[in-house]
């Protein structure tokens, strides 16, 4: 048996593995790897380009969770991924490489009960809001319009944006703090029993629900400090957590 969530009234949401999963797509992540590199102007074989690519971007990963600090676009492709081509270059067309190499990964699409369950929460009389780790600063704004959720979330907080990483607790806060809620009133709703829960629990968020079935719980290799309050298969299990508040 978890907390009693009667006092929660605002409930945040990881964004990767939690309300979305990867598809693998090889003819739409060619067609992202060749556009990437047109964008950039690159004279090396695709192999080469992409092995330094990949290269700089373990780099920048590890610098990044150990650091907890995500940087804006701009930074990341001029300082740590291609930081010998052109600046001006660069720089114009951060946000549209970003969502090159994210594309290159595949198609990300939504949970199939996330859109309902987010509109029924809303129904139901809950703030929510998102924090998430990314390197994007325009893509998950774009699908939250794309997919008709974008009016259900009153605040977005991400990383490249705020500078800030989970699991420091400070983003947490700053989120809580953003959306207009005491800490003790937010649950937060994530796949990785490090970033997620520990981050939450360490911020004094009164419910952590851990989405268990989102198929990255043991990537930080690292044994997790607290316990989730609940866990749930799918993100439709919620509307069996929070009934409604009005």
């Amino acid at each position: 048996m978890g907390k009693n969530v009667s006092n929660i009234d605002t409930i945040f949401f990881d964004v990767g593995a939690t309300l979305r999963y990867v598809k693998e797509d090889p003819e739409f992540a060619a067609a992202a790897e060749k556009k990437l590199m047109e964008v950039v102007g690159t004279t090396e074989s695709h192999d080469e380009f992409f092995t330094k690519l990949e290269a700089n971007w373990k780099k920048y990963r590890k610098f990044a969770k150990s650091e907890l600090i995500d940087v804006s676009e701009m930074e990341l492709w001029l300082q740590y991924l291609l930081p010998d081509y052109p600046e001006e270059n660069v720089a114009k067309n951060s946000a549209l490489l970003t969502r090159l190499w994210r594309d290159h990964d595949g198609r990300r699409l939504a949970h199939e009960d996330v859109v309902p369950t987010l509109h029924e929460l809303v129904k139901r009389g809950y703030k929510l809001g998102i924090i998430a780790n990314t390197i994007t600063e325009t893509e998950i704004p774009m699908w939250m319009c794309e997919a008709g959720v974008a009016k259900c979330f009153t605040t977005t907080i991400l990383s490249s944006k705020v500078r800030l990483r989970k699991p420091d607790p400070t983003i947490y806060l700053l989120a809580s703090r953003a959306i207009g809620s005491k800490p003790e009133n937010c649950a937060y709703v994530g796949d990785n029993p490090v970033r997620d829960v520990d981050g939450a629990v360490d911020a004094g968020y009164g419910a952590m629900v851990l989405y268990e079935d989102a198929g990255t719980a043991d990537r930080e290799g690292t044994a997790p400090n607290h316990e989730p309050d609940y866990v749930i298969k799918s993100i439709g299990g919620l509307l069996d957590l929070f009934p409604s508040r009005v």
